[in-house]
């Protein structure tokens, strides 16, 4: 039974550190990779290399009697998606994600967990190992956490690998509104029975957000029209660029607590799918790919040798997952005449320009010049070396360079003289047509409101 008494001394003076402001604010946490200058010393006593969370940070312990106690403070949030764009949302720690936990096989731990919420909370430790007390879900293994109570969550690590934490209350609100994040077991020793020591590891996770236009809090009811999908929380062109110089093993470890399921794809890199929930998996179950889909509920390890240097993208390949402000039910204009409607439409809206003929390819520079819904981002506008990039949402890039400064952004990769894609003509007239008419649609014309192959 956790007393008034004990309970304060278990929380302690140190613990509460786990409550205060954002990674950034804290001269002893690297504002770009999250480690604290804990996670690193730990790391080395105990030989491994510690999880850097793109676009968040490690959770603090402190040590109690021989238990590594964290402390998890349900609450609303705000949260910025990318400039432009915030949402009160839900999570943990001031943060969506909530703050990474790092511990080692074998440790003890105790996770102190306050509700500030408005309604009932409970924390579900996703695959990880544990007397069924410590579950954490609602009205099955332990009552609710009211708001304003403290529980403290206690068990022995009986495996390594990558794990995620989220509520087992209300979870349709509590989820879609972020309340999740990473729980992540080294093995013990340092040990490398199944692979070699990695020299970056990083943790992205998988989510998604109806964030509808001109609204400031995310929709809980919805089931697959999302607006918003991120990594770690953020949006491209917000993602946190992975580092990594040429030759390091780099590992990415993907959680997908999102509606759906994702196929994530890397450019200029064989990886190795190499682990899952159930810890790093002997090499003999290592398989190569460009593209893996990681299953809603699912961790996947992703490794790989950064021997190609440059910015490549990394992203979902569902196209409308790299997308911001998705809409849904909008009509198809693809070879459509809106010049009549446009200036009809002009006549009421100056300015209004219309888009869709040909593509939506200048959708990003339309809605900067035209502006739109407040709070509401372009479905993409990333600002590459050659112009806009037209992704968003789960979309981030790696790069690598032979030579990096620290975890600081090298900037855009500068290409090696010949290996640059160029121009060859401008003149279509130049270029032999392959195009080909289906015999029974010859000649068919371009007609308002009519989209046929050709």
């Amino acid at each position: 039974m956790i007393t008034r008494r004990n309970l304060i001394q278990l929380i302690g003076a140190g613990a509460l550190a786990g409550a205060a402001a954002p990674a950034a604010a804290d001269p002893e946490i690297d504002p770009v990779t999250g480690l604290s200058l804990q996670a690193l010393s730990e790391g080395r006593r105990r030989g491994y290399t510690p999880v850097s969370t793109p676009n968040g940070r490690s959770l603090p312990f402190t040590m109690k009697d021989g238990v590594k106690q964290f402390h998890l403070v349900a609450e609303e949030v705000e949260h910025e998606f990318a400039p432009g764009c915030r949402a009160k949302c839900w999570g943990y720690n001031g943060s969506t994600p909530g703050p990474t936990i790092e511990a080692v096989e074998g440790d003890r731990v105790r996770i102190l967990v306050t509700n500030k919420l408005p309604e009932a909370t409970s924390i579900h430790w996703h695959g990880i190992l544990l007397p069924n007390g410590m579950d954490g879900v609602t009205g099955l293994t332990q009552a609710g956490i009211q708001p304003g109570e403290t529980w403290a969550y206690e068990f022995t690590l009986r495996q390594a690998g990558s794990h995620m934490y989220h509520p087992h209350a209300d979870e349709m609100v509590q989820m879609a509104l972020g309340m999740m994040g990473f729980f992540i077991i080294h093995p013990k020793d340092g040990n490398t029975d199944n692979g070699p020591p990695v020299d970056r590891d990083y943790a992205i996770m998988l989510h998604n957000w109806a964030l509808h236009p001109g609204t400031y809090r995310p929709d809980p009811s919805i089931m697959q029209d999302f607006d918003l999908w991120t990594f770690n929380s953020k949006v491209y062109p917000a993602t946190a660029p992975l580092l990594a110089k040429t030759g390091e093993r780099v590992r990415i470890r993907l959680g997908n607590l999102s509606m759906w399921n994702h196929p994530m794809h890397l450019h200029g890199h064989r990886f190795w799918i190499t682990g899952s929930d159930g810890d790093r998996w002997p090499r003999s179950s290592w398989r190569p790919e460009a593209t893996h889909i990681v299953g809603v509920g699912q961790m996947r390890d992703f490794e790989f040798i950064a021997d190609n240097p440059g910015d490549w993208a990394f992203h979902c390949h569902m196209s409308h997952h790299t997308m911001n402000a998705m809409g849904h039910s909008i009509p198809n204009t693809l070879g459509v005449d809106q010049s009549g409607v446009e200036d009809k439409i002009r006549s009421m809206l100056p300015g209004y320009m219309a888009m869709g003929k040909n593509g939506m390819d200048d959708m990003s520079d339309m809605a900067g010049m035209m502006g739109g819904p407040p709070n509401t981002l372009p479905m993409g506008g990333g600002k590459g070396p050659f112009g806009s990039v037209d992704m968003g949402g789960m979309f981030t890039v790696l790069k690598v360079r032979d030579e990096l400064k620290g975890h600081a952004d090298p900037g855009w990769y500068r290409h090696p003289k010949g290996t640059l894609a160029y121009r060859v003509s401008s003149d279509p007239s130049l270029v032999p047509t392959t195009t080909h008419k289906p015999d029974d649609q010859p000649g068919m014309p371009d007609m308002p409101g009519m989209n046929h192959g050709g």
